[in-house]
């Protein structure tokens, strides 16, 4: 008898098998099915615009891309589609190893949310060999959602690649620095993650995000300050230090 996991990669090789078009009707369908009125009437809540929008809560996006499998041209297809979800899915079916500096600037330029923002960079882009390149890129840039995303991915780098030394987050810091006082609230609160995630990820950088935050709580510019207030709230938990200390 043929087990879950088998059945699984059997109906994704047929699924794979059927032309473009007929992939992005079903994957279109398995989210129209899997919608909610409700849902959707509460994206608002979270700001994130509903115009676009279907209602599916990310646990059934997620299963969607689970039962379809990474399919490279179907992510662009959804992504081109313009739906919320559909965006969010692309994220989870195409592959970070093909990504290209173009296809991640073009849909960079795209992110109208921190939804869909948020999830291209911590489910496909910080995989990506492009992304540090990225992280530099797009911190430069003046566009909210962009230099969100530059942050959003130096957030999601500091969790996801364990194989990366210090040196590429103590740049990521002065980045964090010299963006601490854009005032935009998404791209503050991006450069926040970015700083407290850093100074998570072990105990020599859980000190070097100390003193940047400590630098930044002393700033007079406002949003910088809270920055450096709200980070020093999380990295002064003693139990941060604990469990850092456990994994040296």
């Amino acid at each position: 008898m043929a087990t879950a996991a088998a059945q699984r990669k059997a109906a994704q090789a047929a699924f794979a098998a059927l032309p473009l078009p007929q992939r992005l009707a079903r994957a279109l369908e398995e989210l129209r099915a899997a919608a909610s009125a409700e849902y959707r009437a509460g994206l608002a809540r979270f700001a994130i615009p509903d115009e676009r929008a279907l209602g599916v809560p990310m646990a059934q996006i997620q299963a969607v891309a689970k039962r379809l499998g990474r399919d490279r041209d179907l992510a662009a297809a959804l992504w081109d589609s313009g739906g919320y979800e559909a965006r969010l899915l692309a994220a989870y079916l195409d592959d970070p190893a093909a990504v290209t500096a173009a296809q991640m600037d073009r849909w960079a330029r795209g992110f109208d949310n921190w939804a869909v923002c948020d999830t291209v960079c911590f489910a496909l882009f910080d995989r990506s060999p492009l992304a540090w390149r990225k992280i530099e890129q797009w911190a430069a840039r003046e566009d909210e959602f962009v230099r969100r995303a530059a942050f959003a991915l130096l957030a999601s780098k500091s969790v996801h690649d364990k194989a990366a030394g210090d040196e590429p987050f103590l740049h990521g810091l002065r980045l964090v620095e010299a963006h601490a006082d854009d005032a935009r609230n998404f791209v503050k609160k991006a450069v926040n993650w970015a700083l407290r995630s850093i100074g998570k990820r072990n105990l020599a950088l859980h000190a070097a995000a100390l003193e940047t935050a400590s630098r930044l709580a002393a700033s007079t510019a406002p949003s910088a300050r809270w920055n450096g207030k709200d980070a020093l709230r999380e990295l002064n938990n003693p139990a941060i230090a604990r469990r850092l200390a456990r994994k040296s």
